[in-house]
């Protein structure tokens, strides 16, 4: 009995055997791709990875850094707006730069009220005390003189009656008065003739020094703010309200790099595409009248492009996805092609797309 069931057990095992390997064994029939892969649409032509850029004249994207350093009190726009030249975009924390121009402001002040104190000499109130001490002066010139005549004229009379001490005392009171009333004279004039040429010179120059002193302060203080240099599109805003930004732009949380604090694109019909061919396949472009077609990564979209310009400087090979460090020994020469984005496609600057290159 018992060897009985060790058959069955054995030819049950032997049929599940067999029927597993008739499974595994059969063509398991492949998956259709999501999309159709790219390819080369030229008789003669070279691949190459593209950036979609926005399209303008010079340079790529508009990459804004601020002047000063400081943490953003304010961010007046958000990614997708359109903005106008000198639309406000971010504000940082201005209070101590506040503080140093209201203190420039108050020095400036100080310096234009006493250039017109000294252009407004000489003050009405001083002048007529000047001109009380002369007339002072010369009433004690009267005086001593009276003294000294009648003095004289009983030394005439009787010179028993007078003692010659007391005659050269008069006279020296005369000439004391006398010196009195030049200096009173003297100091009457120069009242009179206002500030020193010199003095109002000097100042001037010291009120001009405040003005320049503050309207550099008032243009550093301008820099807190940062506002947009062109008609846009905000593409990015890489920082947030509390955020430490400086002139090497903001902190990378991912990357633990520094990026941009905005990252703007001109509104143009047009988006550009950086390509950039490997410099061994430089010799192999046509001199001119480049064309390619680009394809849209995830989708069957193809878009014939339009050469716009290259580069004529060959750089290092940099890994797109990694700018900030990733660089290998290759050298390629960028060039620049142009497109109308489709309407029913959307299709964004920073995006990675295959480009087909014709060749000579």
């Amino acid at each position: 009995m018992k060897n009985k069931l060790l058959f069955i057990l054995a030819i049950i095992g032997a049929l599940a055997g067999l029927v597993t390997a008739y499974q595994f064994s059969k063509e398991k029939k492949a998956l259709p791709p999501a999309f159709q892969p790219a390819s080369n649409p030229f008789p003669q032509g070279i691949y190459a990875t593209g950036i979609v850029e926005s399209y303008q004249l010079h340079g790529a994207n508009i990459n804004i850094f601020p002047e000063v350093s400081g943490t953003v009190k304010e961010i007046m726009v958000k990614e997708g707006d359109r903005v106008t030249l000198g639309t406000p975009l971010v504000r940082l924390d201005d209070t101590i730069q506040r503080a140093i121009v209201a203190q420039l402001q108050a020095q400036a002040a100080a310096a234009h009220a006493l250039l017109r104190q000294l252009k407004a000499q000489p003050r009405p109130e001083n002048l007529k005390v000047a001109k009380a001490q002369v007339e002072y002066a010369a009433a004690n010139v009267k005086t001593a003189e009276d003294q000294w005549r009648k003095v004289k004229t009983s030394y005439g009379l009787n010179p028993q009656s007078v003692s010659q001490d007391q005659l050269d005392a008069a006279a020296n009171a005369v000439n004391l008065a006398k010196a009195n009333l030049e200096v009173a004279r003297r100091q009457y004039e120069l009242t009179k003739a206002g500030a020193w040429i010199y003095d109002i010179q000097n100042q001037e120059h010291q009120a001009q020094a405040a003005a320049q002193a503050l309207a550099s302060a008032q243009a550093l203080l301008g820099k807190y703010t940062l506002q947009a240099p062109a008609d846009a599109v905000i593409l990015a805003i890489n920082v947030a309200v509390g955020g430490f930004v400086s002139p090497q732009g903001s902190y990378g949380t991912y990357s633990q790099g520094s990026y941009p604090v905005l990252v703007m694109a001109k509104e143009e019909p047009y988006l550009a595409v950086r390509c950039f061919i490997d410099e061994i396949l430089v010799p192999r472009l046509p001199a001119d009248g480049i064309k390619a077609q680009m394809f849209v990564r995830g989708t069957p979209t193809s878009i014939a492009l339009e050469f716009d310009r290259l580069q004529p400087y060959v750089t290092p090979k940099i890994q797109l996805s990694n700018q900030r460090t990733e660089r290998v020994d290759t050298r390629v020469l960028p060039v620049l092609f142009r497109f109308r984005p489709p309407a029913d496609l959307k299709v964004y600057p920073g995006q990675l797309v295959d480009v087909y290159v014709e060749t000579k």
